[in-house]
């Protein structure tokens, strides 16, 4: 039997972004890709990703995250989800712990996220700084310049999208800028060609962006290894770094996605900070069944 059989857990959503908080604090198993999968699988644990909350590693760190994508394959950072976990390790009375404040600093695998809260559930994440090198995103070949790097769909004449801008927010992101709807294309079917193009040797999180105002865009995401999203908070900071490096806009804007409306701002520090909402749908715990075949 699986460790995670009749184990408790939320389901959240951040904008939209379709989230499980599991509590592994105190237990020392990890959750393997076939049990992430499981999970994702199932009616009242279906999720976008699920973000586990383990016992802290490093001095001054309230906790150690694990995120996973529906494919079972792990995640660098995930925005929407952190938001939702320090609600849980706040607010929920099975995972909240007494001396805890309206601040956590919690540790991933890409490194240190800070959350502050705002009110009872907003919160701001500080995604830390964008790493806009080629072999830092990474790219398979050198682009002395990731505003713009080459890579297009679509007849070469004619191209329906074309020279997306390149950032890590600790996933890779391309963002291709349009000047229309991002609706109005095709996105589950352009995305997991994209995703998996060689010249993103991790794959990629894509994205359509129309910059709508001085301070605003309009965005859609294809995530990696998650596929369609209502929202996704990494791929909200990625577009706004790379509309601010190409001048569309400033450094502050508010992106609105399917699922709802995030506010970045890309400080002079150069660490991105990520406003936004979180609801809980549920608790429950999960069936033994589920995880028969992994």
């Amino acid at each position: 039997m699986s460790p995670l059989s009749h184990r408790r857990f939320l389901k959240m959503h951040g904008a939209g972004n379709r989230i499980v908080v599991l509590d592994l604090r105190g237990s020392a198993h990890r959750v393997t890709a076939e049990e992430a999968v499981a999970v994702a699988g199932h009616p009242r644990s279906g999720f976008d990703q699920l973000m586990v909350i383990h016992d802290p590693t490093s001095p001054n760190t309230d906790a150690f995250l694990r995120i996973y994508n529906t494919d079972g394959t792990q995640s660098g950072a995930c925005g929407n989800g952190t938001r939702c976990v320090a609600f849980a390790m706040l607010d929920d009375p099975a995972m909240a712990r007494p001396a805890e404040s309206g601040r956590l600093t919690l540790e991933t695998i890409s490194g240190l996220v800070a959350v502050n809260r705002l009110a009872d559930r907003s919160f701001t994440v500080d995604m830390g700084r964008p790493r806009l090198k080629w072999d830092e995103i990474p790219l398979a070949e050198p682009f002395p310049d990731t505003r713009r790097i080459e890579l297009q769909i679509g007849p070469i004449d004619a191209p329906v999208l074309h020279s997306p801008g390149a950032v890590n927010m600790g996933n890779p992101h391309a963002i291709f800028f349009v000047d229309r709807d991002p609706a109005g294309y095709d996105l589950g079917r352009i995305g997991p060609m994209l995703e998996n193009h060689p010249i993103f040797p991790e794959r990629a999180n894509i994205s359509l962006a129309q910059v709508s105002g001085p301070e605003t865009i309009t965005l859609r995401v294809w995530e990696r290894g998650a596929g369609l999203t209502l929202a996704c908070g990494t791929a909200a900071c990625a577009a706004v770094v790379a509309a601010s490096r190409l001048r569309m806009i400033g450094r502050h804007a508010t992106v609105s996605l399917p699922g709802g409306d995030l506010v970045i701002e890309w400080r002079a520090d150069d660490h991105v900070l990520m406003t936004g909402p979180v609801a809980l749908e549920w608790e429950d715990a999960f069936p033994p069944e589920i995880f028969e075949a992994a």
